[in-house]
Protein backbone atom coordinates (compact mmCIF):
# COMPACT_ATOMS: atom_id res chain seq x y z
CA UNK A 1 0.00 0.00 0.00
CA UNK A 2 1.54 3.27 -1.08
CA UNK A 3 1.06 5.73 1.74
CA UNK A 4 2.47 8.78 -0.02
CA UNK A 5 0.04 11.65 0.36
CA UNK A 6 -0.13 12.19 4.10
CA UNK A 7 1.09 15.79 3.71
CA UNK A 8 -0.81 18.97 3.01
CA UNK A 9 -0.29 19.17 -0.74
CA UNK A 10 -2.11 16.02 -1.79
CA UNK A 11 -3.71 16.10 -5.25
CA UNK A 12 -6.45 13.50 -5.73
CA UNK A 13 -7.18 12.47 -9.33
CA UNK A 14 -10.54 10.87 -10.06
CA UNK A 15 -11.65 8.82 -13.06
CA UNK A 16 -10.41 6.20 -15.49
CA UNK A 17 -7.19 4.31 -15.96
CA UNK A 18 -7.00 1.88 -18.84
CA UNK A 19 -4.62 0.16 -21.20
CA UNK A 20 -3.81 1.78 -24.51
CA UNK A 21 -2.75 -0.60 -27.26
CA UNK A 22 -0.55 1.42 -29.60
CA UNK A 23 0.58 0.07 -33.01
CA UNK A 24 4.28 -0.78 -32.95
CA UNK A 25 4.63 1.08 -36.26
CA UNK A 26 3.54 4.73 -36.42
CA UNK A 27 1.40 6.09 -39.22
CA UNK A 28 -0.73 3.00 -39.91
CA UNK A 29 -4.43 2.39 -39.29
CA UNK A 30 -5.55 -0.09 -36.62
CA UNK A 31 -6.48 -2.57 -39.36
CA UNK A 32 -3.05 -2.34 -41.00
CA UNK A 33 -1.10 -2.69 -37.75
CA UNK A 34 0.51 -6.11 -37.26
CA UNK A 35 1.45 -5.62 -33.61
CA UNK A 36 0.59 -3.46 -30.61
CA UNK A 37 2.49 -2.16 -27.61
CA UNK A 38 0.64 -2.21 -24.30
CA UNK A 39 0.78 1.17 -22.54
CA UNK A 40 -0.98 2.29 -19.37
CA UNK A 41 -3.23 5.29 -20.00
CA UNK A 42 -6.32 7.22 -18.93
CA UNK A 43 -5.97 10.95 -18.42
CA UNK A 44 -6.66 11.24 -14.65
CA UNK A 45 -4.19 8.42 -13.92
CA UNK A 46 -1.59 9.98 -16.22
CA UNK A 47 -1.97 13.23 -14.29
CA UNK A 48 -1.55 11.39 -10.96
CA UNK A 49 1.70 9.78 -12.15
CA UNK A 50 2.95 13.06 -13.67
CA UNK A 51 2.42 14.78 -10.30
CA UNK A 52 4.36 12.08 -8.48
CA UNK A 53 7.22 12.09 -11.02
CA UNK A 54 7.48 15.86 -10.66
CA UNK A 55 7.87 15.62 -6.89
CA UNK A 56 4.25 16.22 -5.89
CA UNK A 57 1.93 14.00 -3.85
CA UNK A 58 -0.93 12.33 -5.68
CA UNK A 59 -3.66 9.77 -5.15
CA UNK A 60 -5.89 8.03 -7.68
CA UNK A 61 -9.56 7.20 -7.16
CA UNK A 62 -11.04 4.74 -9.65
CA UNK A 63 -12.01 1.16 -10.37
CA UNK A 64 -10.33 -1.65 -12.31
CA UNK A 65 -11.46 -5.07 -13.36
CA UNK A 66 -10.27 -7.79 -10.99
CA UNK A 67 -8.16 -9.13 -13.85
CA UNK A 68 -4.50 -9.25 -14.93
CA UNK A 69 -4.70 -5.85 -16.60
CA UNK A 70 -6.38 -4.22 -13.60
CA UNK A 71 -3.78 -5.51 -11.16
CA UNK A 72 -1.01 -4.46 -13.57
CA UNK A 73 -2.38 -0.90 -13.62
CA UNK A 74 -2.73 -0.74 -9.82
CA UNK A 75 0.86 -1.95 -9.62
CA UNK A 76 2.02 0.81 -11.99
CA UNK A 77 0.38 3.42 -9.74
CA UNK A 78 2.14 2.00 -6.67
CA UNK A 79 5.51 1.81 -8.45
CA UNK A 80 5.11 5.48 -9.32
CA UNK A 81 4.35 6.41 -5.69
CA UNK A 82 0.70 7.23 -6.32
CA UNK A 83 -1.46 6.70 -3.23
CA UNK A 84 -3.86 3.82 -4.01
CA UNK A 85 -6.28 4.06 -1.07
CA UNK A 86 -9.04 5.01 -3.53
CA UNK A 87 -8.43 2.09 -5.92
CA UNK A 88 -11.09 -0.64 -6.19
CA UNK A 89 -11.49 -3.88 -8.15
CA UNK A 90 -14.69 -5.20 -9.74
CA UNK A 91 -15.09 -8.98 -10.10
CA UNK A 92 -17.85 -8.64 -12.68
CA UNK A 93 -16.35 -6.22 -15.20
CA UNK A 94 -13.16 -5.94 -17.18
CA UNK A 95 -10.50 -3.25 -17.13
CA UNK A 96 -11.07 -0.81 -19.99
CA UNK A 97 -8.94 -1.08 -23.14
CA UNK A 98 -8.34 1.43 -25.92
CA UNK A 99 -6.69 0.88 -29.26
CA UNK A 100 -4.94 4.07 -30.24
CA UNK A 101 -3.59 4.71 -33.75
CA UNK A 102 -0.81 7.20 -34.23
CA UNK A 103 -1.30 8.77 -37.59
CA UNK A 104 1.73 9.90 -39.59
CA UNK A 105 1.62 13.35 -37.94
CA UNK A 106 1.67 11.93 -34.38
CA UNK A 107 -2.04 12.68 -33.83
CA UNK A 108 -4.31 9.95 -32.50
CA UNK A 109 -7.45 7.97 -33.36
CA UNK A 110 -9.19 5.92 -30.66
CA UNK A 111 -11.21 2.71 -30.54
CA UNK A 112 -12.48 1.77 -27.07
CA UNK A 113 -13.45 -1.53 -25.44
CA UNK A 114 -15.58 -0.67 -22.39
CA UNK A 115 -19.07 -2.04 -22.41
CA UNK A 116 -19.30 -1.49 -19.49
CA UNK A 117 -15.77 -1.52 -18.11
CA UNK A 118 -15.03 -1.52 -14.39
CA UNK A 119 -14.22 2.21 -14.24
CA UNK A 120 -17.81 2.99 -15.35
CA UNK A 121 -19.22 0.96 -12.45
CA UNK A 122 -17.71 2.89 -9.53
CA UNK A 123 -20.56 3.75 -7.15
CA UNK A 124 -21.02 6.61 -4.72
CA UNK A 125 -21.05 4.13 -1.81
CA UNK A 126 -17.57 2.88 -2.79
CA UNK A 127 -15.91 6.30 -2.68
CA UNK A 128 -13.12 6.93 -0.20
CA UNK A 129 -14.41 10.35 0.82
CA UNK A 130 -11.87 10.61 3.64
CA UNK A 131 -9.06 10.49 1.06
CA UNK A 132 -10.78 13.12 -1.09
CA UNK A 133 -11.29 15.44 1.90
CA UNK A 134 -7.55 15.27 2.70
CA UNK A 135 -6.69 16.75 -0.70
CA UNK A 136 -5.57 20.25 -1.48
CA UNK A 137 -6.74 19.81 -5.11
CA UNK A 138 -9.35 17.45 -6.55
CA UNK A 139 -8.77 16.80 -10.27
CA UNK A 140 -11.14 15.12 -12.74
CA UNK A 141 -12.12 14.80 -16.39
CA UNK A 142 -15.42 14.28 -18.20
CA UNK A 143 -15.29 10.59 -19.18
CA UNK A 144 -16.53 9.70 -15.69
CA UNK A 145 -19.71 11.71 -16.45
CA UNK A 146 -20.81 9.57 -19.41
CA UNK A 147 -22.78 6.85 -17.65
CA UNK A 148 -24.22 5.75 -14.32
CA UNK A 149 -23.29 4.77 -11.66
CA UNK A 150 -19.93 6.49 -12.23
CA UNK A 151 -21.55 9.85 -12.97
CA UNK A 152 -23.24 9.91 -9.53
CA UNK A 153 -19.96 8.88 -7.89
CA UNK A 154 -18.19 11.72 -9.73
CA UNK A 155 -20.81 14.26 -8.59
CA UNK A 156 -20.64 13.04 -4.97
CA UNK A 157 -16.83 13.16 -4.93
CA UNK A 158 -16.81 16.65 -6.44
CA UNK A 159 -19.44 17.92 -4.00
CA UNK A 160 -17.53 16.47 -1.04
CA UNK A 161 -14.38 18.25 -2.27
CA UNK A 162 -16.24 21.55 -2.73
CA UNK A 163 -17.82 21.35 0.73
CA UNK A 164 -14.39 20.74 2.24
CA UNK A 165 -13.06 23.88 0.52
CA UNK A 166 -10.77 21.93 -1.81
CA UNK A 167 -9.71 23.43 -5.15
CA UNK A 168 -11.44 21.67 -8.05
CA UNK A 169 -9.45 21.14 -11.26
CA UNK A 170 -11.18 20.12 -14.52
CA UNK A 171 -9.64 18.91 -17.75
CA UNK A 172 -12.59 17.74 -19.87
CA UNK A 173 -10.44 15.62 -22.19
CA UNK A 174 -13.01 15.24 -24.97
CA UNK A 175 -13.21 11.68 -26.33
CA UNK A 176 -16.15 11.75 -28.74
CA UNK A 177 -16.27 7.99 -29.52
CA UNK A 178 -17.28 7.36 -25.89
CA UNK A 179 -20.31 9.67 -25.87
CA UNK A 180 -23.69 8.83 -27.45
CA UNK A 181 -23.46 11.97 -29.63
CA UNK A 182 -21.56 15.24 -30.02
CA UNK A 183 -24.47 17.07 -28.43
CA UNK A 184 -24.46 14.69 -25.43
CA UNK A 185 -20.71 15.27 -25.05
CA UNK A 186 -21.09 19.05 -25.13
CA UNK A 187 -23.96 18.97 -22.65
CA UNK A 188 -22.26 16.50 -20.32
CA UNK A 189 -18.98 18.40 -20.29
CA UNK A 190 -20.69 21.76 -19.68
CA UNK A 191 -23.00 20.31 -16.98
CA UNK A 192 -20.24 20.65 -14.34
CA UNK A 193 -18.31 23.50 -15.99
CA UNK A 194 -19.06 26.11 -13.32
CA UNK A 195 -18.04 23.87 -10.41
CA UNK A 196 -14.29 24.13 -11.09
CA UNK A 197 -11.71 26.60 -9.81
CA UNK A 198 -9.24 25.75 -12.57
CA UNK A 199 -9.99 24.53 -16.10
CA UNK A 200 -7.57 23.43 -18.81
CA UNK A 201 -8.82 22.94 -22.37
CA UNK A 202 -7.03 22.41 -25.67
CA UNK A 203 -7.63 24.67 -28.67
CA UNK A 204 -9.50 21.76 -30.33
CA UNK A 205 -11.75 21.46 -27.27
CA UNK A 206 -12.51 25.20 -27.34
CA UNK A 207 -13.53 24.74 -30.99
CA UNK A 208 -15.73 21.76 -30.05
CA UNK A 209 -17.38 23.37 -27.00
CA UNK A 210 -18.02 26.82 -28.51
CA UNK A 211 -18.38 25.62 -32.14
CA UNK A 212 -16.36 28.68 -33.07
CA UNK A 213 -12.74 29.64 -33.82
CA UNK A 214 -10.55 28.81 -30.78
CA UNK A 215 -7.97 31.46 -31.72
CA UNK A 216 -10.55 34.22 -31.31
CA UNK A 217 -10.28 35.40 -27.72
CA UNK A 218 -13.99 36.31 -27.52
CA UNK A 219 -14.83 32.63 -28.11
CA UNK A 220 -12.43 31.48 -25.39
CA UNK A 221 -13.86 34.06 -22.99
CA UNK A 222 -17.38 32.74 -23.63
CA UNK A 223 -16.18 29.80 -21.45
CA UNK A 224 -15.22 32.12 -18.57
CA UNK A 225 -17.54 32.46 -15.56
CA UNK A 226 -17.58 34.40 -12.30
CA UNK A 227 -15.66 32.44 -9.66
CA UNK A 228 -13.22 30.72 -12.04
CA UNK A 229 -9.65 31.35 -10.89
CA UNK A 230 -7.74 30.25 -13.99
CA UNK A 231 -8.61 29.14 -17.52
CA UNK A 232 -5.81 27.68 -19.63
CA UNK A 233 -5.98 26.93 -23.35
CA UNK A 234 -3.20 24.71 -24.66
CA UNK A 235 -2.21 25.33 -28.28
CA UNK A 236 -0.04 22.26 -28.92
CA UNK A 237 3.56 23.08 -29.73
CA UNK A 238 2.72 26.80 -29.82
CA UNK A 239 2.38 26.78 -26.02
CA UNK A 240 -0.61 28.02 -24.05
CA UNK A 241 -2.84 30.98 -23.26
CA UNK A 242 -3.95 31.89 -19.76
CA UNK A 243 -6.89 33.90 -18.42
CA UNK A 244 -7.59 35.05 -14.85
CA UNK A 245 -9.98 37.75 -13.66
CA UNK A 246 -7.09 40.24 -13.51
CA UNK A 247 -4.71 39.34 -16.32
CA UNK A 248 -4.27 37.26 -19.45
CA UNK A 249 -1.46 36.35 -21.83
CA UNK A 250 0.36 33.53 -23.57
CA UNK A 251 3.51 31.50 -22.94
CA UNK A 252 5.31 29.99 -25.92
CA UNK A 253 6.01 26.27 -26.23
CA UNK A 254 9.11 24.26 -27.12
CA UNK A 255 10.08 22.81 -30.48
CA UNK A 256 10.89 19.10 -30.03
CA UNK A 257 10.84 16.05 -32.28
CA UNK A 258 7.28 14.80 -31.71
CA UNK A 259 6.76 11.03 -31.83
CA UNK A 260 3.49 10.63 -29.91
CA UNK A 261 1.27 13.34 -28.41
CA UNK A 262 -0.35 10.90 -25.93
CA UNK A 263 -0.19 12.25 -22.39
CA UNK A 264 1.27 15.66 -23.29
CA UNK A 265 -1.76 17.50 -21.92
CA UNK A 266 -1.66 15.32 -18.79
CA UNK A 267 2.02 16.10 -18.20
CA UNK A 268 1.17 19.79 -18.59
CA UNK A 269 -1.73 19.58 -16.12
CA UNK A 270 0.21 17.48 -13.59
CA UNK A 271 3.04 20.00 -13.62
CA UNK A 272 0.72 22.96 -13.19
CA UNK A 273 -1.18 21.27 -10.34
CA UNK A 274 2.11 20.66 -8.50
CA UNK A 275 2.85 24.40 -8.81
CA UNK A 276 -0.65 25.36 -7.62
CA UNK A 277 -0.56 22.92 -4.68
CA UNK A 278 2.75 24.43 -3.53
CA UNK A 279 1.59 28.03 -3.85
CA UNK A 280 -1.92 29.00 -4.86
CA UNK A 281 -0.99 32.72 -4.95
CA UNK A 282 -0.09 31.72 -8.53
CA UNK A 283 -3.69 32.66 -9.45
CA UNK A 284 -3.04 36.31 -8.50
CA UNK A 285 0.65 36.59 -9.41
CA UNK A 286 1.24 36.75 -13.15
CA UNK A 287 5.01 36.36 -12.92
CA UNK A 288 4.69 33.15 -10.85
CA UNK A 289 2.01 31.85 -13.20
CA UNK A 290 4.10 32.48 -16.32
CA UNK A 291 7.07 30.70 -14.75
CA UNK A 292 4.89 27.70 -13.83
CA UNK A 293 3.37 27.61 -17.33
CA UNK A 294 6.79 27.67 -18.96
CA UNK A 295 7.73 24.65 -16.87
CA UNK A 296 4.41 22.96 -17.75
CA UNK A 297 4.97 23.63 -21.46
CA UNK A 298 8.38 21.96 -21.17
CA UNK A 299 6.80 18.95 -19.43
CA UNK A 300 4.18 18.63 -22.16
CA UNK A 301 6.82 18.89 -24.90
CA UNK A 302 9.05 16.22 -23.34
CA UNK A 303 6.09 13.88 -23.13
CA UNK A 304 5.68 13.95 -26.94
CA UNK A 305 9.21 12.71 -27.60
CA UNK A 306 8.50 9.04 -26.87
CA UNK A 307 5.62 6.56 -27.22
CA UNK A 308 2.98 6.06 -24.58
CA UNK A 309 1.93 8.43 -21.80
CA UNK A 310 3.27 7.18 -18.47
CA UNK A 311 6.71 6.03 -19.71
CA UNK A 312 7.16 9.44 -21.39
CA UNK A 313 6.18 11.58 -18.39
CA UNK A 314 9.00 13.98 -17.51
CA UNK A 315 11.12 14.51 -14.42
CA UNK A 316 11.86 18.00 -13.05
CA UNK A 317 15.49 17.67 -14.25
CA UNK A 318 14.34 16.85 -17.79
CA UNK A 319 12.06 19.89 -17.90
CA UNK A 320 14.74 22.20 -16.45
CA UNK A 321 17.19 20.94 -19.04
CA UNK A 322 14.82 21.69 -21.93
CA UNK A 323 14.14 25.19 -20.58
CA UNK A 324 17.89 25.84 -20.13
CA UNK A 325 18.62 24.63 -23.69
CA UNK A 326 16.57 27.46 -25.23
CA UNK A 327 17.35 30.27 -22.77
Amino acid sequence: MATNGAGQDLIVCFGEMLIDFVPDVAGVSLAESTGFLKAPGGAPANVAVAISKLGGQSAFVGKFGDDEFGHMLADILRKNNVNDEGVLFDQHARTALAFVTLKANGEREFMFYRNPSADMLLTEAELNLDLIRRAKIFHYGSISLISEPCRSAHMAAMNAAKQAGILCSYDPNVRLPLWPSEEAAREGIMSIWKEADFIKVSDDEVAFLTQRDPQDEANVLSLWYEGLKLLIVTDGEKGCRYFTKDFKGSVSGFAVKTIDTTGAGDAFVGSLLVSIAKDNSIFENEEKLRKALRFSNACGAICTTQKGAIPALPTPAGAEELIASVN
